[in-house]
């Protein structure tokens, strides 16, 4: 069957009827959406919709994630013909994911940017749909937290990173990808005593109170022990998960702007992200993925499946028979 169907299917992120179900589309060909979901800027009836942020103003070394979101479409074409490996559900098919394409910002206007990106995540949930991101550099967590935040009140964070991104800046017009979880905790939208930080491994004494489970934790103790205890930091709070690509090593994740060794492997990302399930996810952003750095597109692959594992994360209490 989906010999056939790959005959004839084209171009799924214009001409599919509808927001669910598998594409048997040839990866090589057609429009690149996310998973080949359409593209729409209708959300009535959507459950998820999929945007891309392409800003990389606030990085504090090497640039290039503004080109992310493409590229996180692009490798996402390798898997909408079957449902996602080990959740023993498929969410394509289960529920009505839309790819709402990119923000529109104006680039030369960096001040006026948190704004608009607020503007344009609370958009979305005001009509009862969840935001899975694509950035883009770490700071687009900012805003996008703020529009959860006044959603759902204050969240738990599950943070998988290299940097804990809370060094102190009291200045809040300034933006940076390396403070904004500082500011994002000062300005009350997030709560560190329930939060965790996955994958840590550089050094800020300030911790603010996260719980930090560092990159040696995870190596040591193994990715099931330490989703485990993710799980039972956060609880049943609401949460809001942020994946930066440079938690990876740069052996599997080369294609980033500030990447440090001795990181986490892919393997002990997907298990731990499998074994977050029944976390209450509101939503979440995979960020940092740098495509001119990134020469064989592992990095990139690497991303479009944690968005994806975001999907099934967030319709794992959703589906039916939950």
């Amino acid at each position: 069957m989906a010999l056939e169907d790959a005959k004839t299917q084209i171009d799924h992120a214009f001409t599919r009827d509808d927001l669910k179900g598998p594409s048997f589309e040839n990866v090589f060909g057609g429009a690149a959406s996310f998973l080949r979901r359409r593209y729409t800027k209708e959300l009535a009836g959507a459950d998820i919709a999929v945007t891309g942020v392409p800003f990389d103003q606030a990085v504090t070394n090497r640039t290039g994630t503004r080109l992310g979101p493409r590229a996180i479409r692009e490798a996402s074409l390798l898997q909408p013909c079957d449902a996602p490996y080990g959740w023993g559900y498929d969410v394509l098919s289960e529920f009505a994911i839309a790819d709402f394409g990119d923000l529109a910002f104006d680039y030369a206007n960096v001040p006026a940017f948190p704004e608009t990106l607020e503007r344009h995540i609370a958009g979305i949930l005001a009509s009862d749909t969840a935001a899975v991101t694509l950035g883009g550099d770490h700071s687009i967590t900012l805003p996008i937290l703020k529009a959860h935040a006044e959603k759902h009140g204050p969240l738990s964070v599950i943070q998988f990173d290299a940097h804990t991104d809370t060094w102190a800046d009291d200045d809040f017009e300034r933006i940076d990808h390396g403070t904004f979880m500082y500011k994002a905790v000062k300005l009350g939208y997030v709560d560190p005593a329930r939060s965790v930080q996955i994958g840590i491994r550089t050094d800020n004494p300030d911790t603010l109170g996260f719980n930090i489970l560092d990159a040696r934790a995870v190596h040591r103790q193994g990715p099931e022990a330490i989703a485990a205890q993710a799980r039972e930091i956060v609880g049943d709070s609401p949460v809001y998960l942020t994946f930066d690509i440079d938690a990876l090593d740069p052996a599997f994740a080369p294609g980033t702007g500030t990447p440090v060794w001795g990181g986490l492997t892919s393997h002990q990302a997907a298990v731990m992200l499998r074994e977050l399930a029944g976390i209450d996810l509101k939503g979440g952003d995979v960020v940092e993925v740098s495509p001119p750095f990134d020469t064989t597109g592992a990095t990139a692959i690497a991303a479009a499946h944690v968005a994806t594992e975001l999907l099934c994360l967030w319709g794992w209490t959703r589906r039916g028979g939950a």
